[in-house]
């Protein structure tokens, strides 16, 4: 289905300005529909077509009643008899209401055609502009029945917004950084207000959300901004709040708020009334919100928590770490020390992945960062005579915790035995000088003379997560068997890629010398 703007760009000759006001109208006019009970259709006379056809660009049903139209309107276009009304409303510039009902299958409806001006903040009091479009608004009278109280008041109040629609001031032209939403609803609660700003309606949910922020009275006669500013538990707020009512009732139309009071929170929304440029009263629309911000209280106060969390286990780990590397030191047997080295490497690269959950909102990490710190503290530890070089190609992208926390060790293992394993030793005379270690993707091309060099690539395919560390040393020894292997790195490696990982690890002698262990991690729910 083609957007809003598509169709209109496509057949009629209306430009931007005028299409960014039809969209601002269909991102409001739900108000106008469950006031009205009706079904709204935009439309838009097609250019070049005489007699004049039009094109429904846009439709909304109403949440109050039934629908008049079980198909979808839009895309279509229709002339002559059946568009009669709103040809009368586009030329006359005028609503119309007359005629009889029409049927739509078996369901009757009673046809409402409403002119929509051309109008921005640039535009006079007196200086209105043609009509760009036309809004049907089309009611399923199968249900018809005689009105209660709160149905007239709806019914009063959709009128007037309808007159604005024709006038040109309804929808207000959207502010920079205004919030697109319409919510609260008409069913959320209703309030009318006459010219002074005294409570002519309450509808009952209305009703409801005041005595929960503790006024038991009826609201009928109240002054609205009064009182809410004296119900309000923050005076500032409650000032704030009473201000915008009366900003409406001068004829502004002021941003939605939400204001506190016992322990409830109320999000109002303020529009005038200016049916005829005349300003009659404001409508407010109220929902209680309470539960939902209680919901996002404690959200945010688990979010907290579990960053919290996550420093703690950092600074344990580093403590951990700190301790083993203290013990390291009192050693004297060479095995016993290189065993507690790596044992503090493997806490440290742990420490990265809750160091950086830590300062995220969510649990998931960017994880290029954390290889990165660990492939450089694999060539700072090496024992190799070559100073090896690092290179990250590709991005890991992010990655949720669970599987973070295993990965990182597994490539910490596997780079370490990239370094100490693949690369025989040399004489100091004999190293080779340093060359600059890149952990940028796609770095910069390896130099002429002969270095040591381990790369790290990564890339997504298929919902999984293929992961190689390669070196360019002397490859692994003949007979070599990995299952059969009696390192621990190796077998802390298999043990989480097919465990923890829930994936596979290969590792093999690469066809241009070296060695790359190939990883493939999947990435669905777990």
């Amino acid at each position: 289905m083609s957007t809003l703007r598509d169709l209109v760009e496509e057949h009629t000759s209306l430009g931007s300005a005028d299409i960014d006001r039809l969209h601002r109208l269909a991102g409001d006019w739900q108000l106008l529909s469950d006031l009205s009970f009706a079904d709204l259709l935009l439309w838009v006379p097609v250019k070049g077509e005489q007699p004049r056809q039009f094109l429904c660009v846009a439709q909304v049903r109403p949440t109050t009643a039934p629908t008049a139209y079980q198909d979808d309107q839009v895309g279509k276009i229709f002339g002559g008899p059946e568009v009669a009304h709103l040809d009368v409303a586009f030329t006359q510039e005028r609503i119309w209401r007359e005629g009889d009902p029409v049927w739509y299958g078996d369901t009757p409806a009673r046809h409402e055609a409403i002119p929509v001006r051309r109008r921005d903040e640039h535009d006079h009091e007196e200086g209105y502009s043609e009509v760009i479009a036309v809004i049907g608004r089309d009611t399923n009278l199968s249900t018809a029945r005689t009105p209660s109280q709160l149905e007239l008041n709806y019914l009063t109040t959709a009128d007037d917004l309808a007159q604005m629609v024709a006038d040109g001031t309804f929808p207000p032209v959207r502010q920079p950084g205004e919030m697109t939403t319409s919510a609260p609803r008409v069913g959320d609660g209703l309030i009318r207000l006459d010219a002074s700003g005294k409570v002519t309606y309450a509808s009952p949910n209305a009703q409801s959300a005041y005595r929960r922020l503790g006024f038991s009275a009826h609201l009928v006669g109240e002054e609205l901004a009064g009182l809410s500013s004296r119900l309000a538990a923050d005076p500032l707020e409650g000032n704030d709040v009473a201000e915008r009512i009366r900003s409406a009732l001068r004829g502004e139309f002021p941003p939605r708020m939400e204001f506190e009071a016992r322990g409830a929170t109320v999000l109002t929304r303020s529009l005038p009334l200016l049916p005829a440029g005349v300003p009659i009263g404001a409508l407010v629309l109220v929902r209680d919100v309470t539960e939902v911000r209680r919901r996002d209280r404690a959200l945010m106060t688990k979010d907290a928590t579990i960053r919290e969390i996550h420093h703690r286990v950092k600074n344990n780990l580093q403590t951990v770490a700190a301790l083993l590397r203290l013990q390291a030191r009192r050693v004297d047997a060479p095995e016993a020390r290189m065993a507690l080295e790596e044992s503090v490497r493997r806490v440290a690269s742990i420490a990265l992945v809750h160091e950086t959950l830590s300062m995220s909102s969510d649990e998931a990490v960017e994880f290029d960062g954390i290889v990165d710190r660990v492939a450089t503290a694999a060539t700072e530890v090496a024992s190799t005579g070559f100073a090896v070089r690092m290179r990250r190609e590709g991005t890991f992208g992010i990655l949720p915790a669970e599987i973070a926390t295993s990965l990182v060790m597994v490539l910490n293992e596997l780079l370490i035995n990239a370094v100490e394993h693949g690369f025989p030793e040399a004489d100091d005379d004999e190293a080779p000088a340093p060359p600059p270690v890149s952990l940028t993707p796609g770095g910069p091309a390896m130099p002429a003379a002969p270095s040591a060099e381990v790369v790290v690539s990564a890339h997504r395919f298929r919902k999984q997560l293929h992961v190689t560390v390669a070196d360019n040393g002397q490859g692994l020894p003949e007979g070599f068997r990995p299952d059969a292997g009696g390192r621990l790195g190796l077998q802390i490696v298999r043990a989480l890629a097919t465990g923890e990982l829930r994936g596979s690890i290969e590792l093999r002698n690469r066809a241009g010398g070296g060695t790359e262990a190939v990883l493939v991690v999947p990435l669905g729910k777990r």
